[in-house]
């Protein structure tokens, strides 16, 4: 579904990703881990268009997308939940979710059906505003409003950032139902590598902006060197 071809992304004069190569197929989750300043989120943001590579190419079902501007590459079918969630603060629950369903033009009643499902204290919630809600609720809410697009792949950076153990347990779980019950495909982002690994059908290990190792989610935490650099030190 997704294929990333030898990208070189720049900031200035820095090399944020080095030659990165990926692939994605159709329903896998596909967990990206390093450490933090890696180049993790650049390479999110490099998919979606900001900034553009410059070298390299970045493929959606077969078509270049690498030099497409950012709106019409989300329009394709791909929905990006950033860090930090950035829901809409002073608009209610139900306005955030029906804010993904206007920028892809879908009929928001079976969504808001599907994302309440979901997250039942989204249902709860609806009339409250955004910046009200606790961190956990905001990651509902940000997933919430990537589903309600429609996307086939969704790219997910640092979901579990800042969430207490428990609520990180309910949005990988959450993750994993729309992997196995909706078929949808997953690129996820994390520094939390445990818990992002053992979802994974696959991943990536990135270090100063190059990929050092691949291989099965269980190949990868089995790893001594991925043990020692992201199991062992609070990771």
């Amino acid at each position: 579904m997704l294929a990333i071809e030898g990208v070189w992304t720049r900031y200035g004069a820095v090399e944020a990703l080095r030659d990165v190569s990926i692939e994605v197929g159709q329903r896998e989750i596909v967990t990206l881990v390093g450490a933090n300043g890696a180049g993790k989120s650049t390479l999110l943001m490099t998919i979606c268009g900001a900034p553009q590579a410059q070298k390299g190419r970045v493929l959606f079902e077969g078509r270049d997308i690498t030099r497409m501007p950012t709106h019409e590459i989300m329009r394709l079918g791909l929905a990006q939940v950033p860090e930090g969630r950035r829901v809409f603060p002073r608009m209610s629950v139900m306005e955030n979710l029906l804010m993904g369903a206007q920028v892809a033009g879908h009929d928001p009643k079976p969504l808001l059906d599907q994302v309440f499902a979901l997250f039942p204290r989204l249902e709860e919630r609806q009339a409250q505003r955004g910046g009200t809600l606790s961190g956990g609720e905001q990651q509902m809410l940000a997933i919430g409003r990537a589903m309600m697009s429609k996307p086939r792949l969704l790219l997910l950076d640092e979901p579990s950032l800042g969430l207490a153990p428990l609520i990180v347990r309910q949005i990988f779980a959450a993750i994993r139902d729309l992997n196995e019950k909706e078929g949808l495909t997953v690129l996820l982002v994390e520094q939390n590598a445990n818990q992002a690994l053992r979802l994974a059908h696959r991943g990536y290990v990135l270090v100063n902006g190059r990929i050092t190792l691949r291989g099965s989610g269980q190949e990868l935490l089995a790893m001594p060197e991925v043990r020692d650099a992201y199991l062992g030190g609070g990771h």
